[in-house]
């Protein structure tokens, strides 16, 4: 029995609420802006969340398939599969009209919308709804933002983690109560515009897998200005409390992921990204806060805040909104 009962039914279903829902799981080369999709699912959902139907397909990311050991996808599994550019027409029937779904959905949105950019089309897509954001509307008492997470709270069982098809089928089940929680307790839904890419810069296209070695000679870069942060700055972060949006963020030194990926989701997040340290700069991330570097002197100097990769990556889940 699902959560649309005598409590919340069709008639009384949220008026404001999306008509259909794409929940879509990415499986990827890496977390870098040149890194590809590998494999990708999307399970359609009506408006009360109940499916209508699913879809997966490999896709050859024209280079080394990254961390098999991860995703389980090997060149030899991926040489046959079509390239992005040959199924972005079916991904596209998919998505269109719908809200993506996904866990995380900015890291999935940004490598759907990069690969659109490297075929010369653009995504379907108008708005997207993140589950650690819902989760975290909803309050629900999880420890933890993992998808198996999740899944374990509504009774959802996972059976290939890492697989783009049960992942999205285990989001799926695990979106429905949670919708209908949100229906019925009058939530606003946490749905995000979906900016599409509309300049890249394309490297000249390598040869399909199986017949390529390196893990990424030459790369994709989109060529496009940062837009002005629209918030003004509430002033330096304090350890106790959540970003907000419009403070200014610098980073120094090395970072796992790679640094425009982070300066891309630091932006969507509603931040400011500082390219130097200064009296008004809320926050520096950096990994090695003893380098002898211009920021981390100048950020001792200030006694700016400073934070390493993961704690800023946590940090960037939950970012307060602007004083209004």
């Amino acid at each position: 029995m699902t959560m649309l009962d005598d409590r919340t039914t069709a008639a009384t279903w949220p008026a404001a609420y999306p008509r259909g829902y794409a929940v879509v799981d990415v499986e990827t080369t890496g977390l870098a802006r040149d890194d590809r999709i590998v494999s990708a699912a999307v399970y359609r959902l009506d408006a009360q969340g109940e499916v209508e139907d699913h879809w997966y397909t490999l896709v050859n990311p024209e280079r080394d398939p990254g961390p098999v050991w991860i995703h389980g996808l090997t060149s030899d599994v991926l040489e046959g599969a079509p390239l992005f550019a040959q199924i972005a027409e079916e991904f596209s029937a998919r998505l269109d009209g719908r809200v993506l779904v996904a866990h995380n959905a900015m890291f999935d949105w940004q490598m759907i919308a990069r690969e659109y950019a490297r075929a010369e089309r653009t995504a379907p897509v108008r708005q997207r709804l993140c589950t650690i954001a819902l989760s975290k509307e909803l309050a629900l008492p999880l420890p933890n933002h993992k998808l198996a997470t999740l899944a374990a709270h509504f009774g959802v069982v996972q059976q290939r983690a890492h697989d783009a098809l049960d992942d999205a089928r285990v989001l799926a089940e695990a979106f429905r109560p949670s919708l209908h929680a949100a229906a019925e307790r009058g939530v606003r839904l946490p749905l995000l515009e979906c900016r599409p890419l509309t300049e890249w810069a394309s490297a000249p296209a390598g040869p399909p897998i199986g017949r390529q070695s390196s893990y990424g000679a030459g790369g994709w870069r989109p060529s496009r200005k940062r837009p002005a942060c629209p918030y003004p700055n509430p002033g330096r972060y304090e350890s106790d409390k959540p970003l907000k949006q419009g403070m200014r963020v610098a980073f120094s030194g090395d970072t796992s992921v790679d640094r425009e990926l982070l300066e891309d989701r630091t932006v969507e997040a509603g931040l400011h990204v500082a390219t130097s340290v200064s009296r008004l700069t809320s926050l520096l991330v950096t990994n090695d806060p003893d380098a002898g570097t211009s920021k981390t002197a100048k950020a001792r100097t200030f006694g700016t805040p400073v934070v390493d990769e993961a704690a800023y990556a946590h940090l960037l889940r939950d970012v307060a909104p602007a004083d209004g």
